[in-house]
């Protein structure tokens, strides 16, 4: 019994650490892009985490791939890292990281209704009105948006970020169902590598700018995004995913955005209009609302 307390205690921690990493992500890629071309951070970050999990390679053979399994990692690691990180680095390219932080408040809810449709779990009619709010609320803070230096066009950067939360929804869903059979650090090291190979020939495009400078801080937000988010945040994220059931585990999701609110303000003096905080007050009263503890039990 105690064992279990503690190994519950520890997922805790574990997702509270994964989820204020995360939300440091959104303002680290914002500095990096500043400088750097989106598919050069990303590579540069999928790479970097690559070589940190070189050392574990001899403990991974030992944790040999069960019959039938690659199909469902491979599509684990195509939604995320690979296609999401398409959709929210341009993302942030388009919008400030504070707005992208309150549209990743939706990923509880496409959770609950993928779970509906995909896994045939109940769906309460408190948890669609609030799914319902919720991406009212999403649409009112693009619509709330003018264009700045920041944010030059926040509606297709918000829409952009919301595409990146359904491929997460098909990244956790999978994740759920590996945990069983595979270690979370094992988990982190097949999205790594398989994010590495996938954006190597994306350098390549002709719509892809190279770095021509060395400038010390993007760099570091490179390396900081590589082993902090890659491998620490979603190392932890997926520990945790290991110890609580799925509903427990995105329901920590909701505090990105409160956490990308206020770094957004104090590091990149990121501010939201009173029609803006009303938008995001309303998608949160819908995260809130969808919080159906009967449905959770």
């Amino acid at each position: 019994m105690m064992s279990f307390f503690q190994s519950k205690y520890i997922a805790v921690v574990a997702l509270l650490v994964a989820v204020f990493l995360w939300s440091s992500s959104f303002i680290a890629l914002k500095v990096a892009m500043a400088v750097y071309d989106p598919m050069v951070v990303i590579f540069g970050r999928m790479i970097l985490a690559s070589l940190c999990f070189l050392f574990f390679i001899p403990s991974f053979k030992k944790q040999a791939i069960q019959k039938g399994d690659l199909k469902w990692l491979a599509f684990m690691a195509f939604c995320e890292p690979c296609m999401y990180f398409i959709f929210e680095s341009h993302a942030l390219v388009y919008t400030s990281a504070s707005q992208a932080g309150m549209i990743v408040a939706t990923l509880p809810l496409l959770m609950a209704v993928s779970a509906r449709f995909i896994l045939k779990e109940k769906l309460s009619k408190k948890t669609l009105s609030g799914f319902i709010l919720a991406v009212i609320g999403g649409i009112w803070l693009s619509l709330s948006s003018s264009s700045t230096e920041a944010s030059p066009a926040p509606m297709l950067g918000n829409f952009l970020e919301f595409l990146a939360m359904c491929c997460a929804v098909g990244y956790m869903t999978v994740l759920k169902k590996m945990t069983a059979r595979y270690s979370a650090l094992y988990l982190t090291a097949f999205q790594a590598f398989m994010g590495a190979i996938f954006y190597l020939p994306l350098l390549a495009l002709p719509s892809t700018t190279l770095p021509t400078v060395f400038d010390p801080v993007a760099v570091w937000t490179i390396v900081y995004l590589g082993v902090c988010i890659t491998l620490g945040a979603y190392g932890l994220y997926n520990f945790g995913m290991s110890r609580l059931p799925a509903n427990q585990t995105t329901a920590y999701v909701n505090l990105i955005p409160v956490f990308t609110l206020f770094m957004g303000w104090a590091i990149l003096d990121e501010t939201f209009t009173s029609m803006q905080f009303a938008a995001a007050g309303l998608v949160m009263s819908g995260v809130i609302m969808s919080q159906d503890r009967k449905m959770s039990s």
